[in-house]
């Protein structure tokens, strides 16, 4: 069911902004430690992209950050990036802006705010960080994964449930993306198999193009 819905979630035409936050945490795949990363509209509540590695190194970030890119139609000049210290993010602004794609990047630094950019966008940092607590919530109850591709799956259906389906509360209890055909369906089940009848819709008439 990843696979399917997948198609729509990487593919939707989503009403991003401008401010985009991502982090990592931990993820066991095959009794190994690896490292899930998500990127999320701050303002919005998108997720916006996705991606794991067994690495925590600048290919997994420019991977996740394509990830996101990939979803707007033009770069705006004040798209901007919030991420922790970590040097892979900035390795990966080099990377595409060697490519002629720009945005910037802040950094929050450590856990208490030493610097003018810390403490400016310690609460963007922090949406993320509450997506991810949201995450490792659900994710505890598998214990890991005995493939990479059922971990990826299980990312899909977490980012396609918190984007669709899940209501927020910072936004008015609705959720991030509605969709006409399953916003007035009676229960969350029936909700999923329309979202599923959909992605199948979508696969099928763009193997016809």
């Amino acid at each position: 069911m990843g696979k399917i819905v997948g198609n729509v979630i990487d593919n939707f035409d989503y009403p991003l902004t401008t401010s985009i936050s991502g982090d990592k945490t931990y993820i066991k795949v095959c009794g190994k430690w690896h490292y899930a990363f998500l990127m999320m509209d701050t303002i919005k509540k998108i997720i916006t992209s996705y991606h794991v590695s067994p690495n925590r190194d600048t290919l997994a970030a420019i991977k996740v950050i394509d990830g996101t890119l990939s979803k707007f139609k033009e770069i705006h000049d004040d798209l901007n990036f919030v991420f922790d210290g970590n040097p892979i993010y900035l390795l990966a602004q080099h990377f595409f802006a060697s490519h002629g794609i720009y945005f910037d990047v802040s950094q929050v630094i450590g856990l208490t705010n030493e610097d003018p950019v810390s403490e400016e966008y310690r609460p963007l940092k922090q949406v993320i960080e509450r997506l991810h607590r949201t995450f490792k919530h659900y994710y505890r109850t598998t214990n890991g994964f005995g493939a990479l591709e059922n971990c990826i799956n299980y990312l899909t259906l977490f980012s396609t449930w918190h984007n669709f389906l899940r209501p927020h509360k910072s936004l008015g209890y609705k959720v991030p993306v509605e969709i006409s055909e399953i916003k007035n369906l009676p229960n969350m089940p029936a909700k999923w198999l329309k979202l599923i009848y959909l992605a199948q819709d979508y696969i099928l008439e763009h193997q016809a193009i």
